[in-house]
């Protein structure tokens, strides 16, 4: 079964790099419901070349989520494929620059953060659903909003990590080779300021500015930041104001904090919330609003079995790689905050996400598709379960 199943997928190169196109090719930025549909008819049609049941869960604001099963029965617990199909592009990028091949790397729009690793998904699923070899059921997860902290999708994956035997995110592989066995929490916060307007000539002293005391809270907030601790906080967007010559009556600040421990997480929460809630410019108030959340994707010791018993199937293939800690978010947090052994980065080798130098390296594709496929043939019944 292993020898037919590694044997198709090597023989499948070409077939995914037509479908990573066809992908690529499709404009699908996570505000974008239209285009990350429009990407999700592709995966269907894939799904339905191979017959592979689905279901399509529909979402009012963003991309809905497929979800597709190979096997039944046998294990009350499925293992779990995920990967996310919206991009940070916008419209229009793909007709700009698109997929095109260039001494054996890909590039375009998304291809590798992360289509590539939807096409990886797909091709194992489709081995798996051929020639069977599962140990258990395998649910896989097609969403449509991760880069904006997954706001429709994040439940759906927690409810179907929790009784995961494993969970494998298909976020690209790092550029050196190696995989994600822990990621930093991620919380996209909203501070707003209220002032009092003035004209600030004639009644400059009647005013009340939000801008100053954003300002003030700014310097305040900077101060929580700790590398050491691989807590970061950055104000990455402001605005306010009314005009030039009115002191200004409103003023917000996006925030993104990152940290890795999850008993740093409450802490920070609160002392930003203090900052808020206090005050430098007399007569003015604030409010703090969390609107996004990512949880840290925590190396606990079913993760940990997970990534060794990954690592041996890379050896295996005669491929030689180790975890790492990335200080970005994904969707595996939610699965490690529900307590499934998950391990992350396992898609295409690949860089510069987010750029319009964003490539995968051809070569590792089938590489990557086997060792995963390799992995959830080993899953036993005693894999530890958290």
């Amino acid at each position: 079964m292993k020898t037919r199943i590694l044997d198709w997928l090597a023989s499948q190169e070409g077939e995914m790099i037509a479908l990573l196109e066809q992908l690529v090719n499709v404009d699908s930025g996570s505000y974008d419901k239209e285009g990350v549909d429009r990407a999700g008819k592709v995966i269907e049609a894939f799904l339905e070349k191979h017959s592979i049941p689905f279901d399509v869960m529909s979402m009012v604001e963003h991309g809905d989520v497929i979800r597709a099963t190979v096997g039944t029965g046998g294990r009350n617990r499925n293992i779990l494929v995920m990967g996310h199909r919206d991009t940070v592009f916008p419209k229009g990028e793909a007709l700009k620059r698109p997929f095109r091949v260039e001494d054996g790397r890909a590039y375009g729009p998304g291809v590798a953060d992360m289509k590539a690793g939807l096409v990886m998904n797909s091709f194992v699923a489709a081995a798996f659903a051929k020639f069977g070899g599962a140990p258990a059921p395998i649910v896989l997860l097609y969403t449509g909003d991760e880069e904006i902290a997954s706001p429709s999708s994040g439940d759906i994956i927690r409810k179907e990590a929790t009784e995961a035997l494993a969970v494998f995110n298909s976020e690209p592989g790092r550029a050196n080779g190696n995989v994600v066995v822990a990621r930093r929490g991620c919380i996209f916060a909203k501070l707003e300021v209220h002032g009092k307007s003035a004209h600030s000539g004639v009644n400059f002293r009647d005013g009340r500015s939000a801008i100053e005391e954003l300002a003030h809270k700014i310097v305040e907030i900077r101060q929580l930041t700790d590398l050491e601790r691989n807590i970061s906080i950055n104000v990455g967007l402001i605005s306010g104001g009314q005009s030039v010559n009115t002191v200004a009556p409103f003023a917000t600040a996006s925030i993104d904090l990152r940290y890795f421990q999850p008993a740093d997480r409450d802490p920070l929460v609160e002392a930003i919330t203090a900052i808020a809630r206090g005050r430098s410019v007399e007569g003015t108030s604030a409010t703090f609003e969390i609107y996004g959340e990512f949880p840290p994707l925590f190396n606990e010791e079913g993760s940990d079995s997970l990534f060794k018993r990954y690592k041996a199937s890379a050896s295996e293939m005669g491929i030689s790689l180790a975890g790492e800690l990335t200080h970005g978010a994904a969707d595996s947090g939610f699965a490690a905050a529900a307590g499934a052994p998950t391990i992350c980065g396992l898609g295409p080798v690949g860089g510069k996400y987010h750029s319009d130098e964003e490539y995968i390296e051809l070569d590792s594709m089938v590489d990557r598709a086997s060792i995963l496929a390799l992995t959830i043939m080993e899953l036993g019944d005693d894999f530890p379960r958290a």
